[in-house]
């Protein structure tokens, strides 16, 4: 199955220049899905003790894959989310700063974490969640992505991670 074909092309969204990669049309075909969370399944990183997703997209895909792997899933969120202890890693946007928070004992040390979310762009709220989850004392598995915009070379940022993407648009 091509998921590329699950994906829309939104021009001018969320601002004039960029070209959004929808993933509606995707999350609405139960088979391409199916198939998504099926090919993250399949993806060799090792041991994985638990999934790590970045709110809010990455919880589409990383609560599904926990369960199909039969391991716990962890939520990192944007500041103020988390109701307990938290860890918080801030990083760099094109126009400003962002952060993302972690629970303190959400990731155990030694345990090895999958992350994923839905887009990687330039890799810096994925950057920060490798942070977040070393922070805890856990190792970063790899990085797995629904799509990777390669020209953006998100990628290079997320070294030493192993990344993998189901969908690479150059």
């Amino acid at each position: 199955m091509d998921l590329s074909k699950y994906l829309r092309d939104v021009p001018d969204f969320p601002k004039p220049g960029i070209l959004f990669k929808d993933i509606t049309p995707l999350l609405a075909t139960p088979a391409a899905m199916h198939e998504t969370i099926a090919r993250f399944a399949k993806l060799d990183f090792g041991r994985i003790d638990k999934v790590a997703a970045i709110e809010s997209r990455g919880f589409l895909f990383g609560v599904p894959l926990a369960m199909q792997l039969g391991i716990g899933f962890v939520p990192i969120r944007k500041p103020g989310k988390l109701p307990w202890k938290t860890n918080r890693v801030e990083y760099s946007l094109e126009y400003g700063k962002d952060s993302v928070e972690i629970h303190q004992d959400a990731v155990k040390p030694g345990e090895r974490i999958l992350l994923v979310d839905d887009l990687l762009a330039t890799g810096g709220t994925m950057g920060a969640a490798c942070k977040l989850v070393t922070s805890c004392g856990g190792t970063v598995a790899g990085c797995a992505f629904v799509v990777e915009l390669g020209f953006l070379s998100g990628r290079a940022r997320l070294q030493p991670h192993r990344v993998e993407s189901l969908v690479m648009v150059r």
